[in-house]
């Protein structure tokens, strides 16, 4: 572990709840998240339960930590975007920073998608609803015609499609997200266009 002592040390400390988040995502996705025990995550881990627990009280605790980590780009993105003109700029942007958004959180849909039951009592659902809705409408114009408003939304459709159901497909994952990036893209400006 090179580096010198004090930044090093800082650092992997303040990495703890990554860390914790990240294995336990690992065990949630190998054994289900039902059959895993904080005493396993923290056994993975190598630190003591009490060590774990000052950071986490219950698995609950570190699903839901890790769902508002991984979707604050989204937030973030969908505060930006309604500061935004409507501008066919703005919306290529915004597919752009979403599919990055999803790419970087893929672990986490994974988790959503093989544990819908439990995602549905952590309140997890709920959040994630309330957040396509809301980059629904930084991206649908109102006022545009209904088949526009309808390419809008494939355009997201198309990139949650990317996440979940091309992983299974043959073929480099860079290329199948830029594949995916252009689709959304595709729909986004035929829609401004009104074609």
């Amino acid at each position: 572990m090179g580096g010198t002592m004090d930044g090093t040390k800082q650092r992997r400390r303040g990495n703890t709840r990554q860390r914790i988040q990240d294995v336990a995502l690992e065990l949630f996705a190998e054994q289900g998240y039902e059959k895993t025990s904080l005493r396993e995550i923290a056994e993975r881990l190598e630190v003591t339960k009490a060590a774990l627990y000052y950071h986490f009280k219950t698995k609950e605790e570190i699903i839901v930590s890790l769902f508002e980590d991984l979707t604050q780009p989204i937030e973030d993105l969908i505060e930006w975007g309604r500061r935004q003109p409507q501008s066919l700029e703005t919306k290529q942007e915004i597919v752009r920073r979403y599919g990055q958004a999803l790419t970087d959180a893929a672990p986490l849909f994974r988790f959503m998608q093989e544990n819908q039951a439990t995602v549905r009592e952590l309140s997890i659902g709920e959040m994630f609803k309330s957040r396509m809705l809301s980059m629904r409408d930084i991206i649908v114009d109102p006022d545009a015609d209904l088949v526009d408003q309808v390419r809008c939304v494939s355009a997201l459709f198309t990139m949650h499609a990317g996440m979940f159901l091309l992983q299974d497909l043959e073929g480099d994952p860079e290329d199948k997200r830029k594949a995916v990036l252009e689709v959304a893209t595709d729909l986004i400006t035929r829609s401004h266009r009104g074609d």
